[in-house]
C-alpha cells in the first residue's frame, strides 16, 4: 500500500482528538465500516503513542493511522516509530518536513496564505493542511487553485456534510473531518458506533458524489 496514493484515492481522514484509549479500536472499526479509510489520533490525546501503535496493528491492511498535532521533529519521529504513517500538523515546521520524509513517511504540514502553501510545498510537503478551512470556504481553494493547481490542498478544520462537496468541487484533495465526523464528547456506546458508521457512510458519499 502507497500510503500517499492511498490517502489520494480515498480522501477522507478521521481526526480523532481526545477519545479514551480502549475506544480508539472501535471507533476506527466503526468508521472503516462506512467506507473510511485513514484515522487520525492527535498527539494531544491520552495515551496518543500507545493508541497509534495498537489502532495500527489492529487496523493493519484496513485503515492507514497516522499522527495529528505534530508540532516538532522529535514528535514526528516518535509517532513514526509507534506506527504513524503520515504526520499531520497544524503549523509549518520545515524540521518536522524533514524528519517525516526521512522515514518515508506523508507529510502533511499546516498553512493557510498562499506563501505558507507553497513554502509547506517546497520543504517537501506532500499534501498541505488548510487550517482553518471552514472560516474562509470553498471558494478560497478555488482562488489558490488559479495560481497553485499543482499543490494537493487538504481542507481542514470546519468541513462539514453541508460543504464537503463544495471543497470537493474546488479542487480540494482529501478532506480533515474532526467532530464532524467523530464526536469523542459523545460516551462510545453501541448506538454510537453504528450512527458513527452511518456519518462515515454519508461522507464518502457526498465525495464520491
Amino acid at each position: 500500500m502507497n500510503p500517499l496514493a492511498h490517502i489520494l484515492e480515498h480522501k477522507i481522514v478521521a481526526i480523532v482528538r481526545g477519545a479514551n484509549s480502549p475506544d480508539l479500536v472501535k471507533i476506527a472499526q466503526a468508521v472503516h465500516a462506512g467506507g473510511v479509510r485513514m484515522m487520525e489520533i492527535t498527539l494531544n490525546s491520552p495515551g496518543a503513542l500507545a493508541s497509534i501503535e495498537e489502532v495500527a496493528r489492529e487496523m493493519e491492511g484496513k485503515l492507514l493511522v497516522g499522527a495529528g498535532t505534530v508540532l516538532d521533529p522529535e514528535t514526528a519521529r516518535a509517532a513514526l516509530l509507534a506506527g504513524a504513517q503520515y504526520i499531520i500538523s497544524p503549523t509549518l515546521n520545515k524540521k518536522t518536513i524533514r524528519m517525516t520524509k526521512r522515514y518515508g513517511a506523508v507529510s502533511i504540514p499546516g498553512a493557510y496564505t498562499t506563501t505558507e502553501i507553497l513554502n509547506a510545498y517546497e520543504y517537501g510537503g506532500d499534501i498541505i493542511k488548510v487550517f482553518p478551512a471552514g472560516s474562509s470556504g470553498a471558494s478560497y481553494f478555488k482562488d489558490i487553485a488559479g495560481p497553485l493547481p499543482h499543490i494537493p490542498l487538504m481542507p481542514t478544520g470546519g468541513v462539514s456534510l453541508d460543504n464537503i462537496k463544495g471543497f470537493a468541487e474546488a479542487g480540494a484533495k482529501a478532506f480533515g473531518l474532526g467532530s464532524s465526523l467523530v464526536d469523542t464528547k459523545q460516551a462510545v456506546t453501541d448506538e454510537y458506533l453504528a450512527k458513527l458508521t452511518e456519518k462515515a457512510r454519508a461522507f464518502v458519499a457526498a465525495v464520491a458524489g
